[in-house]
């Protein structure tokens, strides 16, 4: 993965997920992840699973947003790139979740086309913090 093409998509991605957490629109973020794109989140927590399409990608993005009631707000820092398709970037999220500021740390691991996102799995550094911060937004399962 070339490095300046690498840190250019990622700086537009990081912008686009941020303006569209604050309340802004939905287009620019779209414009940056392919059709079939896939996004992975561990864990046992609100917005874990394997979101597959750009319309189910864009529903967990505004889930997220939701649940953090516009708070969410991320840090992207270090950024790995080797060859092929693929970089990593440590990213640093907070929000106000539970009447108090949440921070946590995940290492995004991206596959890029055409310089669009294909895919991201997020990997939290810790797994079990993440999960209580996220979990307590869990739906309680239905009766039947």
């Amino acid at each position: 993965m070339d490095r300046d093409v690498a840190i250019e998509s990622l700086r537009r991605l990081h912008a686009a997920q941020g303006a569209f957490y604050a309340g802004g629109p939905a287009a620019p973020l779209r414009e940056l992840l392919t059709n079939d794109v896939v996004w992975r989140v561990p864990g046992e927590n609100a917005i874990a699973g394997v979101y597959t399409g750009i319309d189910a990608v864009m529903e967990y993005f505004a889930r997220r947003r939701d649940i953090a009631t516009g708070t969410f707000r991320m840090y992207p820092g270090e950024l790995l790139v080797g060859d092929g398709e693929h970089a990593a970037v440590l990213t640093d999220g907070t929000a106000r979740l539970h009447g108090a500021e949440q921070r946590w740390s995940t290492l995004g691991l991206y596959r890029f086309r055409d310089s669009r996102i294909a895919a991201c799995s997020l990997l939290p550094l810790d797994p079990a913090q993440f999960d209580r911060i996220w979990a307590e937004f869990l739906q309680p399962p239905t009766s039947r």
